[in-house]
């Protein structure tokens, strides 16, 4: 894509998030789009927002499941900025004009209270540099169709990256764990919506272990002279499908010793 093709792409979106109408499949206008294209928009995007005033808080790992990565025939995880206006109250309720298409996933959050940076990250330095982690839910949203109605094409890893990686909103659970504490690929939980269990998983659905999603992460940002930043917040990975949160509906997530976080919309 041309830098102006990347601009107009990336304002699209950002009218999109605004006016709440999505667009076309940006990888059906632009068919020889590549990652680095997509990461490129995604980047224009957040540039964008940052100028309006919302403030970078961390990062998203994205499709770290196999089942994801097969769906849309990729073999890599994904990332996306989490911005300030995204974070929410553990059990706060969600606006019933904020979102577009809402889902809804549960993840294990890693607090940072050191930088990390480097192609070379290790698993130690990761929990090292590692303050705390939390259950975590995150929504996720669409601000491109997710496919197209007149040709039937599905949206492909490219719309999602562009789209800064659907991502939409975080909420963190108010339990605080140093993050030698527990197992975490044994850490799982129970979603529910309105009550009735829709999901189950175990934090061995990322990528193994969600220490890997965030050595995934480090080594990705070092391509592109880029780290980890003390204070940030980042998600590591769904363990369960995304699960669709229509208005009126509430999610309870039990994570067991680890925690419980809520969110209604």
């Amino acid at each position: 894509m041309t830098p102006d093709q990347v601009s107009a792409a990336a304002e699209a979106l950002f009218k999109a998030d605004a006016t709440r109408r999505q667009i076309g499949l940006l990888s059906q206008e632009h068919p020889g789009m590549t990652l680095d294209d997509a990461y490129a928009v995604q980047a224009a995007l957040v540039a964008r927002k940052r100028a309006g005033g919302a403030r970078v808080i961390g990062w998203k790992i994205g499709l770290t499941s196999r089942a994801m990565q097969a769906s849309l025939n990729i073999d890599t995880p994904d990332s996306g900025v989490l911005l300030d206006d995204m974070l929410f109250p553990d059990g706060s309720k969600i606006p019933p004009d904020r979102f577009i298409q809402p889902r809804v996933e549960a993840e294990i959050a890693f607090v940072m209270k050191a930088g990390l940076q480097g192609a070379g990250v290790t698993r130690d330095e990761v929990l090292a540099a590692t303050d705390y982690v939390s259950p975590s839910l995150e929504i996720l949203d669409t601000r491109i169709l997710r496919r197209c109605p007149e040709t039937g094409q599905a949206r492909v890893i490219t719309d999602t990256i562009s789209d800064n990686a659907a991502n939409a909103g975080l909420v963190l659970g108010h339990a605080r764990h140093a993050p030698g504490a527990f197992d975490l690929r044994w850490i799982g939980a129970i979603v529910t919506r309105d009550g009735v269990v829709e999901e189950t998983g175990l934090g061995a659905g990322v990528l193994n272990d969600p220490v890997t999603g965030i050595i995934w992460l480090v080594r990705r940002l070092a391509q592109y002279g880029l780290g980890i930043e003390p204070g940030q917040i980042l998600l590591s990975g769904s363990f369960i499908r995304a699960i669709e949160a229509p208005p009126g509906s509430r999610f309870d997530a039990d994570f067991g010793p680890f925690g419980q976080v809520s969110i209604d919309f």
